[in-house]
């Protein structure tokens, strides 16, 4: 009999129940596809990205996350060249993607990301916490309120999870 069978030194059964941040996080991890973005301000819903964007997040295991949105109609650009696309393709291009990338912290009532990467470069080294829900298979991200093209908003991101 092993010399510590009886020690209260022992793990209990209860010390291995996962947190409920724990099971939240697990909840997380896979890839979603984007069902909307809506801006919501003083009675107004906007749709940034148009009412058909496009787009997945993907949360790993290893904590990192990964984001990126689109108009579904984009513009090409004229030139296979990326670099030498004309001032008005770029800003087209521009106006109508977003990305980002990092990690992500699961706390009880938000998610919070880490920005390694973004097209947005103001936003590196950032934390942007979104508040989180989850319906079903879906998970609904949103914002603190903030100011967008002149106005307060909450930003909603409705998440559909791939199967």
């Amino acid at each position: 009999m092993c010399a510590h069978a009886n020690s209260t030194n022992f793990f209990r059964k209860e010390d291995f129940v996962p947190s409920k941040v724990e099971l939240m996080s697990e909840r997380f991890i896979g890839t979603w596809k984007l069902v909307s973005v809506e801006y919501q301000s003083d009675n107004e819903v906007t749709y940034p990205y148009g009412k058909d964007a496009i787009g997945y997040i993907m949360y790993s295991n290893d904590g990192y996350m990964s984001v990126s949105i689109m108009t579904s109609n984009r513009r090409r650009i004229m030139s296979m060249d990326m670099i030498g696309a004309s001032t008005e393709e770029k800003v087209a291009a521009a106006d109508t993607y977003f990305s980002y990338c990092g990690r992500y912290k699961v706390d009880e009532d938000k998610v919070t990301h880490l920005v390694e990467v973004s097209f947005y470069p103001n936003w590196v080294g950032e934390k942007l916490e979104r508040f989180y829900k989850f319906e079903e298979d879906k998970l609904i991200l949103s914002t603190s309120p903030m100011i967008v093209n002149g106005k307060q908003q909450i930003n909603y991101i409705i998440w559909e999870r791939i199967k």
